[in-house]
């Protein structure tokens, strides 16, 4: 559950998945979904695919949508010769608030390491976005008990270099591997004990008010039914949603056991 000083934030990460016009559709049945109280206590984020971007854009301002508007990667470079790649300017400029940075999909299937995500999180801070940064251990580290290594070199590294005040503004997403989209789930003890790392790691290496200021999401197949248990937890301030959110329904009612817990 967030302090008093840190609003909480549910975020969808759509991954690839819908074409622009169901896109549309998805984001207008949430909205009808979310209930005026959820969305007063608790910030909401869509991270559709880049295709859908500018499209769910349009509908968010026009119709002035409870939920802001988040992308699932882009690239350290402003510009460049990067065939397939998408800026953080690109991205400013469809008025995205938020994206993810350091996926574990992208860290097994794209390679990217600390160093990389370090960069892509500094080149969203540098566009006047707020990065996602995702960290969590594989099921194979998990059960050599590493868990604490892992986390603690891949919050380090991808945070090198951000000063404290900017580090006081972001959020740490912290995802086991082996809890993305099988249906296993961390137990609330495990993933509240992972998450109070996540921010004594910070607070060492930026200070206890950087710490403070942090937000700490679980992600790892969160749904309706183990939401409330898990965001009840002391030091998970929201929620990395995938497959969740990419139902209406699912999604508004995980969003709605933040405000409950």
């Amino acid at each position: 559950m967030a302090s008093a000083g840190r609003r909480p934030l549910i975020s969808g990460n759509w991954k690839m998945n819908y074409t622009h016009l169901e896109a549309i559709q998805v984001v207008q049945k949430l909205a009808y979904r979310l209930k005026p109280a959820d969305t007063a206590a608790t910030e909401v984020s869509v991270h559709p695919p880049f295709t859908c971007l500018r499209s769910v854009q349009t509908v968010l301002d026009a119709d002035d949508l409870p939920m802001a508007l988040g992308a699932q990667n882009c690239h350290w470079e402003a510009s460049g010769a990067y065939t397939g790649e998408v800026s953080a300017p690109m991205l400013a400029k469809l008025n995205v608030a938020y994206v993810i940075v350091g996926h574990s999909e992208r860290r097994r299937l794209m390679g990217e390491d600390d160093e990389m995500v370090n960069a892509k999180a500094r080149a969203v801070l540098g566009a006047a976005m707020t990065p996602i940064v995702c960290v969590g251990e594989t099921l194979e580290e998990r059960e050599q008990g590493r868990t604490e290594e892992v986390v603690t070199t891949q919050v380090r590294g991808s945070l090198a270099g951000v000063p404290p005040a900017k580090v006081a503004g972001l959020v740490v997403a912290y995802e086991p591997v082996w809890a993305i989209g099988t249906g296993k789930v961390a137990t609330p003890e495990d993933a509240q004990a992972v998450c109070a790392l996540v921010r004594s790691v910070v607070s060492e290496g930026s200070g206890a008010e950087a710490a403070a200021g942090l937000r700490v999401q679980y992600g790892g197949s969160v749904k309706p039914d183990n939401a409330a248990e898990l965001l009840a937890q002391a030091d998970i301030d929201g929620a990395l949603v995938g497959g969740a959110s990419l139902d209406p329904d699912q999604f508004a009612q995980i969003v709605a056991a933040m405000v409950t817990t």
